[in-house]
């Protein structure tokens, strides 16, 4: 003879909720500690509204990019606070003052550039930042409206362009 067990439907009821709320509460977290660095996402959409910019193309971000000993210099020079502007990510794991905690770079202390946001973009999605991936979308957009290319296409062959007249306005993800 078999014995019937019956759980009131309610348990049943709590114990999905209780589930699906762990799940969202764990998705909802950012994975390692690394989250949007609002200021920098700010200060590089600013350099784009001054035309500070420079509209190269993808997989040129491993030339551009500024190596250890130009980082060391311009963090003696303007400190930990401007160097942290020049990155999208940053991760809590790391105290301020070390150049580990700042992720996802877009700019050559001078210029943003698109090939850094692209990287950055690309890099974001692999590793499931979906607001570090936003801003530099956002700030990619920002430089084909500054440029008038309304067809995504850029006509400059790595030159920088500079044209402080235009403004655009663009979104914070996340708000």
């Amino acid at each position: 003879m078999k014995t019937v067990l019956r759980i009131n439907p309610c348990v049943y009821f709590a114990l999905v909720v209780i589930l699906i709320g762990g799940i969202c509460a764990a998705l909802a977290q950012p994975s390692n500690g690394v989250k949007l660095n609002q200021n920098g996402f700010t200060f590089a959409a600013g350099l784009i509204r001054q035309g500070h910019f420079t509209a190269d193309h993808k997989g040129g971000w491993s030339e551009h990019r500024p190596s250890a000993d130009e980082e060391n210099e311009f963090i003696r020079v303007h400190g930990f606070d401007g160097y942290a502007k020049w990155h999208l990510g940053i991760d809590d794991r790391f105290p301020e003052n070390t150049k580990r905690r700042y992720k996802f770079p877009y700019g050559d202390f001078r210029n943003v550039h698109r090939c850094a946001l692209l990287a950055a973009q690309a890099r974001a999605r692999q590793y499931g930042y979906a607001d570090i991936g936003k801003a530099a979308a956002e700030l990619e957009r920002a430089m084909k409206v500054q440029t008038g290319d309304s067809r995504g296409l850029f006509g400059f062959t790595g030159s920088s362009v500079f044209h402080p007249c235009k403004s655009v306005a663009l979104d914070l993800p996340g708000h």
